[in-house]
């Protein structure tokens, strides 16, 4: 018969391994920020998303993150705001907002995770990719930086649009064209 010590030593490995020790944040929608940038034909344009949500689940060996179990994150795709009606009018109706509201990234898989810095890491992730409704397998890499009671995630992330179905925005009847490929920059801080 095993004694109580032993059962007790049982237990904390079992909890352990079966992740008790996971970390749960959520995103704080007012200190992250999820800017597009892109270009056309007459200037370069900006809009940033207002709305996000997200979930984040890491593991910590220590002070060491040593794994990310979940990451989930949205914007509602009509909180994209360029301060501009009318473009904001073209993206809409070129992410088909009335019938995909949000555009969601969720991770599949941790491809590597390096320290740099007694609080800061870099990520290689691999996860979906959902615009206008089409979902499409990305390569995403970003820097973690941990903090007291948060951790916010930034990066970029470059893609073509019409890898998604979707038509770069017009306007002016054409004359106004935006380019195929937009740069995604965010700052996502999640807090316990």
């Amino acid at each position: 018969m095993k004694s109580y010590s032993d059962l007790k030593m049982l237990t904390a490995v079992l909890l352990i391994s079966f992740g008790v020790n996971a970390q749960s944040y959520k995103l704080n929608n007012t200190n992250s920020n999820l800017l597009v940038d892109g270009t056309s034909n007459i200037h370069d344009w900006t809009i940033e998303a207002e709305n996000t949500n997200g979930l984040l689940i890491v593991n910590f060996n220590e002070e060491n993150l040593e794994k990310i179990t979940k990451l989930e994150f949205s914007a509602v795709a009509e909180s994209l705001v360029s301060g501009k009606s009318g473009m904001d009018k073209n993206t809409y109706k070129a992410l088909n907002t009335d019938k995909y509201k949000n555009i969601t990234f969720t991770l599949n898989k941790v491809n590597g995770i390096e320290k740099i810095s007694e609080s800061d890491y870099k990520v290689k992730t691999t996860g979906s990719l959902t615009i206008a409704g089409v979902k499409k397998q990305v390569s995403l890499n970003f820097n973690v930086k941990r903090a007291t009671d948060q951790l916010v995630l930034t990066g970029q992330y470059k893609l073509n649009m019409t890898d998604f179905g979707i038509d770069p925005p017009t306007a002016m009847f054409g004359t106004i064209k935006t380019g195929e490929e937009v740069l995604i920059k965010f700052e996502s801080h999640f807090k316990k």
